[in-house]
């Protein structure tokens, strides 16, 4: 509580200046266009002391060959002409021709402590040079210490970690646990959630564009505690209720589970109502169920205010698992459970190859010392919530965007052609994306009607980084 106090006042003197050097409102606080020519300029970028070595491997136009080709035709890209990114140094990327872009998606919300962080690539190297890989049934203090700083990081009785290659592994071996502690195989979810692409998580993810027509048995969704699209605004108890019905009308009383994001990434960084999940957990525990908490996009810091998403709902839930910014890049998953709970998993051989691979792991310990020393959750909380007000200035010039959302570095901001119908505007969302492009600015999108910017950059994003996003993004807008 201390800290968080600490960094609310650094935020109130963070955004001091911006309203002192101004006498507009905060519609016209927003960076207006420069003229040039009659025509908008593009805006400064900030300075930053790093120049990529000279690239000189295959051009784009030969890499899109060969991935339309060789690679899945699933696999799809952002932007009409895609970038081919060769290198990367903190909150910036840079292009085969050694053109630098501003970095506000952080890999699907994956980057956390920079690109190519010193201390972590030191971490990665030095264990690669030792060993890469030998197996879990042999002892490596790696593995060891990284679940051991995991576990520091855990309310409660939170300290048994099992490591996996990645989110959908970490919340399938999740659900898996749930039906097998429980003895019941019915799984709650909500709708609009995402939480994998195998069989168990593509069950419990809850939208049409991520689900193909294979067996997806024992998953219920319940009605999406959506404060801007739901039937019921801001009140979580009711959204609740929904729960309690599944349970009484659609199992015989008792479930496995209950898994849920604090705030929805895929879906479009949609925040729970509040009250919500402490509803939902008291019903699902009453009916034997344990509480999952899918913590692969909101956990580790970016939220800002907390560590984990679901502190911010003030819950402990029984299972957590994590990925993404656990490895800031590095292929890696993680559950986190109870010891009593973890025993279930010793009924039968459960064994994951690379789960718990050394150079992951000496990565992933790089990073949550690199959060604390760095203190970037605190940077999240201040510059997240700055980028966040300065997003609601744009939206109150901008009658496209119809919502602002999120906390830290986990922010949503929604188009819509009709604020009142709150109709999606999906082309738009992809001709703004596109002119920020030009401007050197990388944003992501998602929603389940893909007209939600996916503000995810990693935590070391600064003051300055939010005014040109703001500035990018507002010259983008002006030009529909």
């Amino acid at each position: 509580m201390q800290r968080l106090a600490s960094s609310r006042r650094l935020l109130q003197a963070a955004l001091v200046p911006a309203r002192a050097n101004s006498s507009l409102s905060a519609a016209a606080a927003v960076a207006a266009p420069a003229q040039e020519n009659g025509a908008a300029a593009f805006p400064k970028m900030p300075g930053f002391d790093y120049t990529p070595p000279p690239y000189d491997g295959p051009r784009a136009e030969e890499i899109f060959r060969k991935r339309a080709e060789f690679l899945s035709p699933s696999l799809f890209h952002f932007y009409d002409r895609p970038l081919n990114i060769v290198d990367g140094k903190m909150q910036y990327l840079f292009d085969e021709d050694g053109r630098r872009y501003l970095d506000a998606f952080g890999g699907i919300a994956t980057v956390c402590c920079g690109h190519c962080h010193p201390d972590v690539v030191e971490a990665i190297v030095k264990q690669a040079k030792r060993i890469q890989h030998s197996t879990v049934l042999y002892l490596n203090h790696a593995i060891a210490d990284f679940a051991e700083a995991l576990a520091s990081k855990m309310p409660g009785d939170l300290k048994v970690v099992f490591f996996t290659n990645s989110g959908t592994e970490a919340n399938e071996l999740a659900l898996m646990i749930a039906r097998l502690y429980t003895g019941c195989n019915d799984i709650i979810s909500l709708r609009n959630g995402y939480h994998g692409n195998a069989a168990g998580t593509m069950g419990a993810t809850a939208q049409s564009n991520w689900k193909f027509n294979v067996v997806q048995t024992g998953v219920h969704h319940a009605v999406n505690p959506d404060p801007y699209r739901g039937a019921f605004g801001s009140d979580g108890e009711k959204y609740a209720r929904d729960v309690q019905e599944i349970i009484e009308f659609g199992t015989t009383g008792r479930v496995a589970g209950f898994i849920s994001e604090a705030i929805q990434g895929v879906g479009g960084i949609v925040e729970l109502a509040p009250g919500y999940l402490p509803a939902a957990y008291d019903m699902v525990r009453k009916a034997g169920g344990l509480c999952i908490a899918d913590e692969v996009q909101a956990g580790v810091a970016r939220t800002g205010s907390h560590f984990w998403g679901f502190e911010g709902h003030g819950v402990i839930p029984d299972i957590v698992t994590m990925a993404k910014g656990i490895g800031n890049g590095i292929p890696i998953g993680a559950v986190v459970t109870t010891p009593e709970i973890a025993q279930v998993l010793t009924r039968r051989s459960y064994f994951n190859t690379f789960g718990g691979n050394p150079v992951s792991t000496a990565g992933g310990h790089a990073v949550l010392k690199v959060l604390e020393k760095e203190k970037l959750q605190e940077n999240a909380y201040v510059v997240g919530s700055y980028l966040k007000e300065r997003l609601n200035m744009l939206k109150e010039k901008h009658d496209i965007i119809g919502d602002v959302r999120g906390k830290g570095f986990l922010l949503g901001v929604e188009l819509v052609t009709d604020r009142e119908k709150k109709t999606p505007a999906k082309a738009e969302i992809s001709h703004v994306m596109n002119h920020m492009k030009d401007m050197g600015v990388l944003v992501g999108k998602g929603g389940f009607y893909g007209n939600v910017f996916r503000v995810t950059p990693p935590l070391c994003f600064t003051k300055e980084d939010s005014d040109f996003f703001i500035e990018a993004m507002d010259i983008s807008l002006s030009k529909l």
